[in-house]
């Protein structure tokens, strides 16, 4: 299927769509935003479409999937846990006031420990935090794939390890 075939296909499936969104979000400014989302996906991911099956049961999962995922977020967003000695679920959606002093400080020591790597797990990782894929980084830097997936695996954990110091050294 052309990618011009397959934007046809998606255009006059969309209608069809838009019901479900409105059954998930119960508001159509928010339906509108999951099928526009939903498109977008379906489109950048059209490589993983097998032609000859049900485009339209495609769709609707990526839409379900994407509507799950946005819910999780929410979720994870509005709510923090409270470590005092009572522990308590907080909803912190409106009350929630930050310094962004500790942010600065963490980034600071993120940063640093980043520095520190040496320069062969430094590269590959910061390629892969970059949104490089495994098999751009191997190309790139000439290594086997199974040995950029170590490496950043290794850094990763010297990392952990490094800002584990930090936070019990202050």
């Amino acid at each position: 299927m052309t990618t011009l075939e397959f934007s046809y296909s998606l255009q006059k499936l969309s209608s069809s769509l838009k019901p479900f969104a409105l059954k998930l979000t119960r508001d159509t400014d928010d339906a509108n935003d999951l099928l526009q989302d939903t498109m977008v996906k379906a489109f950048t991911n059209r490589d993983k479409f097998t032609e000859g099956t049900n485009l339209k049961a495609w769709l609707y999962t990526i839409m379900k999937n994407t509507f799950i995922t946005n819910y999780q977020r929410m979720v994870r967003r509005g709510t923090f846990v409270d470590t005092t000695d009572n522990l308590h679920y907080l909803n912190s959606g409106d009350v929630l006031v930050e310094n962004g002093a500790f942010g600065d400080f963490a980034m600071k020591d993120i940063q640093v420990a980043i520095e520190n790597l040496e320069e062969v797990y430094k590269t590959p990782f910061m390629m892969h935090f970059r949104g490089f894929k495994y098999h751009e980084i191997a190309d790139k830097l000439e290594i086997p794939i199974g040995t950029v997936k170590n490496r950043i695996h290794i850094a990763r954990k010297l990392l952990k390890d490094d800002l584990h110091m930090y936070k019990h050294r202050n």
